[in-house]
């Protein structure tokens, strides 16, 4: 059994306003997040992880969009560990599989999913991300180039993240022995040595974090072919 935990507790301070209630198309950029694990059939539940005060927004959501596999809506942390730590605590007593998305990625597509998840079941944990294209540079305080980055083999994290239930509790269980501040799952996995398999995504998958994205998104929203 996979379970999601779709973390949708940040202030959003970047952007100005929530940008996870912002019109992407004709529905907010949370519900588009939502469908795609709805839609995909190796999903079985999903716990939705929000900020408090806009819990009761997101539940009303959920039952709008007849949203049948989010079992859970529960107010996440400080961290975002701490909203995937509350999603974890919820897990079905079922679950095997761990998935962790990002709500502000609201193009992930069903197939992506279902690709990480079999390289999950293969090596134990795997994630998508983006190979680096850019050009890398080092800068000083002052924001003065000081060195180049080779950017062979470095790539971008980007979610789903999805893990064997087993592995993901031990490594959230070593972040929070040494009080660690981690940015993804990855991160906590890494501590006890174990190996994640990336799987390289080619397709625009951005984090909303600017007024700019959701542009973006927009245009992409509009070319792609329906699913």
């Amino acid at each position: 059994m996979l379970s999601a935990i779709v973390v949708a507790a940040g202030s959003s301070q970047r952007m100005g306003f929530d940008k996870l209630f912002a019109l992407l198309g004709n529905k907010p950029v949370v519900v588009h997040t939502l469908q795609a694990f709805e839609g995909a059939d190796c999903v079985d539940e999903i716990i939705l992880v929000g900020r408090e005060d806009r819990l009761a927004e997101l539940q009303e959501l959920v039952r709008r969009a007849e949203l049948k596999k989010v079992r859970h809506v529960v107010s996440g942390g400080l961290h975002r560990q701490d909203s995937v730590q509350a999603g974890m605590n919820l897990l079905a007593s079922t679950a095997r599989y761990v998935a962790v998305h990002d709500a502000a990625r609201p193009l992930i597509s069903g197939e992506k999913i279902r690709r990480v998840f079999a390289e999950c079941r293969t090596h134990g944990a795997a994630a998508l991300a983006e190979p680096i294209t850019d050009t890398l540079k080092r800068a000083d305080a002052k924001c003065f180039v000081c060195g180049g980055v080779d950017r062979a083999d470095l790539y971008a994290m980007q979610t789903p993240q999805i893990f064997s239930r087993d592995l993901l509790v031990k490594g959230y269980e070593a972040v929070a022995e040494k009080k660690l501040l981690i940015t993804d799952e990855v991160s906590a996995v890494e501590r006890l040595g174990a190996k994640v398999l990336l799987v390289p995504n080619d397709e625009f998958n951005p984090k909303i974090t600017y007024s700019r994205d959701l542009l973006l998104a927009e245009s992409f929203l509009r070319a792609r072919p329906a699913l």
